[in-house]
């Protein structure tokens, strides 16, 4: 088996300063005879990294507004020969001389309709100046160009509530560089004078600080009154273009105004097991608030397990807590149902159905919301025997991990390692000595041709030009999909994790690898992607999480909403659509943190309230842990149009980081990037780092529902397995030596050219590795007792 898992990170984009190159039809041709005219905008961001030099990213976007072109070259000059482009791009064939840079189309986007568009762009740096490029030109066809435009203030939120007594706060910046010091003001143009600005009314942003967000607080005076007033207020000044912010005080004067919140107000809980919903308040109160759940008419089998009264503070309000179903096992082959009332003295109640989903009518089981919910999980004996064999290692052996299906001989399996058929077997053995419980059982889908285009410790065996997505399917998800139909296994609830490293690599590594530009065709990974769904959720016991990589992969805003789009083409093409899918899963086999503790995107540090995003580990990413990601991808994949029971798991095998390394709070410092170092419990070199880290812990342990939105916390990477080998190992599963995993190795521009971070002596990917998972033992967190 495998894994690996790596920063794709190929730009962070930021809206500053721009230039339009304008339209131009002149009279020079193409080769083929078409009219050339174009439009040209150039955005760029920049960054300091010591005084006089740092970095940018570019982000061009290319129209064609003449005749159709089947091909394209676009060249500018940047105004000064510190400006240098870096080999990292998107979208075209970069290069540069002196200080031309020069972008050729890449074979998929040569041809340009007329009114058609392009994004491409590239990361560089400089040194002295960054100014902007004054004249574009296509196919040696000038398109023309204009100065800097007006500077725009940026806001972080355009609507912010502000509870009564209270305050609450939004941040600014530019949206360009200025020609020099601009003041911004906020002040209230109209609606309730309670609102105020109590502190930030008056910024100023400098050449050199624009893109730092400053903050801007708005204070709600305490009344008598019981209507939630709003107020309008406007943030510019001279030079800029200013926008409107709009406050609304949450009154907390009359009890109409609080609400309790139910999510959701439907579930499903199987008969002998458990469902769950959450319950919180929708404003502050301004004392304890008491919620009680109680059973109203329906089947009697349908109870309260758990959590009949919860308790909200002035503090844990707006935290949601858990509400357990259960349904009683019974002989009957019905599905009963039963409405919950959810109540508090004098707010509106809200109701719940729970239905039962019962299993005595035979081998189809009802396909539930949550898999997790209310079941244990299967064992894998021989990585249990391996674990048990370590000093220590009894205490986590019984623990749930998934099976990984790496490759076709995989399936049936070999003397040495259980077959699909074999652990489904000695799953249903397990199912039969665990009472009334269900049993999750995860099998790793993980053969897709061009496999992990952009890496190599996990590359597989098929490969797209040598017919692998035909084999993909005849070879390896057909009879995958045959075993798991059998009937003997229909009780069992087996959960896919579809594909790692596949839908990921067509959003940020297709102008460095032929193989993802490949698997982004025919026969690729879209197309194997929905087989698998199609094939897999047909089953009804069968559940189907696609990897959607981790924040340190997709958190920055270039790649965030083109993987959302990404994932909802794939899925909404196959036979089911969006129903194809029960959820996403992130993290798998990494070893990002699922929460830090002592720092959020939103921290800044030091007087001048610097972000952590401006921090070289944060490095302008919107997000500093899984949960806080994993959350806000499923929120986009629902907007998108996923459905609302959409779950998501995080791989939480080895992202523990504990031991003596793991900081007890924040730092003190107010150097941004000592503070980040220093307070971070994810202790590798780089974010980007992904084979065999030093010094990681196993993480929490497999928890269902742990929080909203959260299916569960997962063990997908079975803890001891290697991730890759650190030296070049002949073998014959496909699988080839990754500099990333050599100790020695000391990086590249995808980690920042810091060292790799990896242990010594490790074997092929997918085997055991005894010394790293004594350290996973040691740094447990939380700790292994």
């Amino acid at each position: 088996m495998r894994l690996h898992r790596g920063l794709r990170k190929w730009a962070v984009t930021m809206t500053a300063a721009s230039v339009a190159a304008l339209g131009l039809v002149v009279g020079q041709t193409t080769a083929a005879n078409a009219a050339v005219a174009c439009d040209v905008t150039y955005t760029a961001n920049s960054w300091t990294s010591s005084p006089g030099q740092g970095g940018f990213t570019a982000s061009i976007t290319l129209k064609n507004t003449g005749d159709p072109l089947t091909s394209w070259s676009l060249a500018f000059d940047y105004p000064t020969t510190g400006q240098k482009y870096t080999p990292t791009g998107w979208g075209a064939n970069w290069s540069q001389s002196g200080t031309r840079v020069t972008g050729t189309n890449m074979p998929y986007n040569g041809s340009l309709a007329t009114g058609a568009s392009v994004s491409i762009g590239f990361n560089g740096t400089w040194s002295g100046t960054n100014p902007n490029p004054e004249s574009f030109s296509v196919n040696s066809t000038t398109c023309g160009g204009t100065g800097p435009t007006t500077p725009a203030v940026v806001t972080s939120s355009s609507a912010v509530a502000v509870n009564e007594g209270g305050t609450a706060t939004f941040t600014a910046r530019l949206s360009s560089a200025p020609s020099s010091n601009v003041t911004v003001t906020t002040a209230r143009t109209s609606g309730d004078t309670d609102l105020t600005v109590t502190s930030g009314g008056s910024l100023t942003f400098t050449p050199s600080n624009w893109n730092t967000p400053q903050t801007i607080t708005l204070a709600a005076a305490q009344d008598a009154d019981t209507t939630a007033g709003t107020a309008a207020f406007s943030v510019g000044g001279t030079g800029v273009t200013g926008v409107t912010v709009n406050a609304t005080e949450v009154d907390d004067d009359a009890t109409v105004e609080q609400s309790i919140v139910v999510t959701p107000t439907a579930v499903t809980v199987s008969e002998g097991s458990t469902g769950t919903f959450t319950a919180r308040l929708a404003a502050q109160p301004s004392s304890s608030v008491t919620v009680t759940t109680t059973a109203g008419s329906g089947d009697s089998s349908l109870t309260v397990s758990s959590g009949a009264s919860l308790t909200f503070t002035t503090s844990n309000w707006n935290t949601p807590q858990t509400v357990t179903l259960a349904a009683a096992q019974d002989t009957d082959t019905t599905n009963g149902s039963r409405t919950f009332t959810v109540a508090s003295t004098g707010l509106t109640s809200r109701t719940v159905t729970a239905t039962e989903a019962d299993d005595d009518g035979g081998p189809n089981p009802t396909h539930v919301e949550n898999p997790y919910a209310g079941a244990t999980g299967y064992v894998n004996p021989n990585w249990s025997a391996k674990a048990a064999a370590e000093p220590g290692g009894s205490a986590v052996a019984n623990t749930s991990t998934a099976v990984w299906m790496d490759r076709i001989a995989a399936i049936a399996g070999n003397a040495n390692a259980m077959g699909l058929r074999a652990h489904l077997d000695e799953a249903v053995r397990q199912d039969a000595a665990n009472g009334s419980a269900p049993l999750t059982i995860q099998v790793v889908i993980y053969n897709l041709p061009n496999r992990d285009c952009s890496a190599l410790a996990s590359n597989g065996e098929l490969l797209i030009a040598q017919d692998g997505f035909n084999r993909y399917k005849t070879e390896y998800i057909d009879p995958i999909a045959a075993i798991m139909r059998d009937s003997a296994y229909a009780n069992l609830r087996i959960v896919t994790i579809i594909e790692p490293d596949s839908l990921p690599n067509l959003v940020t590594n297709l102008n460095s690898f032929e193989k993802c530009r490949e698997a982004n065709g025919a026969g690729g990974y879209r197309d194997g992607v929905r087989y698998a769904l199609n094939q897999l959720h047909a089953i009804t016991n069968v559940y189907t999480y696609i990897d959607a990589a981790h924040h340190a992969w997709l958190g920055w805003d270039s790649n965030f909403q083109p993987s959302v789009n990404l994932f909802y083409e794939t899925v909404a093409g196959a036979t089911a659509g969006v129903d194809s899918v029960d959820g996403f899963i992130v993290n798998t086999a990494n070893y990002s943190a699922t929460s830090e503790p002592h720092f959020t995107i939103n921290t800044t540090v030091g007087p001048n309230n610097t972000s952590v995003r401006q921090s070289k580990w944060v490095d302008w990413n919107y997000y500093v842990d899984e949960q806080t990601f994993a959350v806000a991808l499923r929120n986009a994949l629902v907007a998108k149009g996923f459905r609302s029971g959409l779950g998501m798991l995080i791989d939480t095998s080895r992202n523990g980081w504990g031991g003596s390394a793991r900081p007890s709070g924040p730092s003190t410092s107010t150097n941004v990037d000592e503070f980040v170092n220093q307070s971070r419990v994810d202790k590798r070199i780089h974010a980007g780092n992904w084979c065999n880290q030093s010094g990681a812990g196993l993480g929490a342990r497999p928890t269902a529902s742990p929080a909203a939105g959260l299916d569960a916390y997962v063990w997908i990477k079975p803890p001891g397995e290697s991730d890759g080998a650190s030296r070049d190992i002949p073998n014959d599963e496909g699988k080839k030596f990754d500099r990333m995993c050599d100790p020695t190795y000391t990086g590249n521009s995808l980690n920042g050219n810091n060292m790799s971070g990896a242990k010594a002596d490790a074997p092929l990917s997918g085997q055991w590795f005894s010394a790293q998972f004594r350290e996973l033992l040691a740094n447990a967190y939380p700790p292994v007792n």
